[in-house]
């Protein structure tokens, strides 16, 4: 009986030192994403988004009207995650930078590259792509096949967009007196398919765009001692959307939407 007595009691202590214990946490399943859970809420609040609409495959307006491309798809993904509400505005290149800086508008979603020179008027988010500057060139091209083939000719002009990290590469490789530049982006893809320029120097993702656009016209060739350049959205300085902005980028990245959508627009072979 007294054996039982004392079972009884040891059962008993058992229980009340099991109630009394701290709780477990529990260490989550390791996943391929952070949890978006913990991403900022905007509340619903609009956001203005400028893009130039003559950038495929970044944004351009298709035949019915409709804003396209990767920026639409990345900011609608990026508001989403965040709660907001994208508002695409169609905007020139030329200024973009100054509307934003004065509040025009809340990003730019345009392909931009970085670049310690823009800082000093707007911001920019974390890179979301890496870039490569290319020459763009009609099919039929054989006078070169390179940018030092293009430059020791000194007959050959290049188009680029004004304002634009390509027309920098232009001017350095031909000299500023062979540049044709443009306010538009189509511009110096437009007036080498008229013959009016010889090449255009274009980051290559767009240029593969164009050239999806016009399938069996253009072709591109290297230019020689290219340094990969990343891209950004951007802000007015000081902008409170940047950090969820970078937030949403980073949950991107890690869950595969990022690389679905470049697949989406920049296509590979066989794919």
């Amino acid at each position: 009986m007294k054996v039982y007595r004392i079972l009884s009691i040891m059962i008993i202590l058992m229980f009340l030192a099991a109630a009394c214990a701290p709780a477990a946490t529990s260490t989550p399943a390791a996943t391929t994403a952070p949890a978006t859970s913990s991403l900022p809420d905007l509340g619903g609040k609009e956001v203005i988004v400028a893009v130039e609409n003559a950038y495929p495959p970044f944004n351009s307006v298709d035949e019915n009207g409709n804003g396209v491309g990767w920026d639409y798809d990345a900011f609608t993904e990026i508001c989403k995650l965040l709660n907001c509400v994208p508002k695409f505005t169609e905007a020139a290149w030329d200024g973009i930078f100054e509307a934003t800086a004065a509040g025009q508008y809340d990003v730019v979603a345009d392909g931009v590259t970085i670049t310690d020179e823009r800082k000093k008027t707007v911001a920019f988010s974390d890179p979301y792509m890496t870039i490569t500057q290319v020459l763009l060139v009609r099919a039929d091209e054989t006078r070169f096949t390179d940018s030092k083939g293009l430059a020791d000719n000194p007959d050959l002009t290049v188009a680029t967009q004004l304002g634009t990290t390509n027309e920098t590469v232009g001017i350095d490789m031909v000299g500023e007196s062979r540049v044709k530049s443009f306010e538009q982006f189509d511009g110096p893809v437009l007036a080498l398919l008229s013959g009016d320029a010889d090449a255009v120097v274009i980051d290559e993702q767009a240029g593969l765009g164009f050239m999806g656009k016009n399938e069996g016209k253009m072709k591109m060739l290297p230019i020689t001692g290219q340094v990969p350049e990343e891209l950004g959205f951007v802000f007015p300085q000081g902008s409170v959307l940047i950090d969820p902005v970078n937030k949403a980028l980073a949950v991107m990245k890690e869950n595969g939407t990022l690389d679905t959508l470049y697949k989406k627009w920049w296509p590979q072979p066989g794919e």
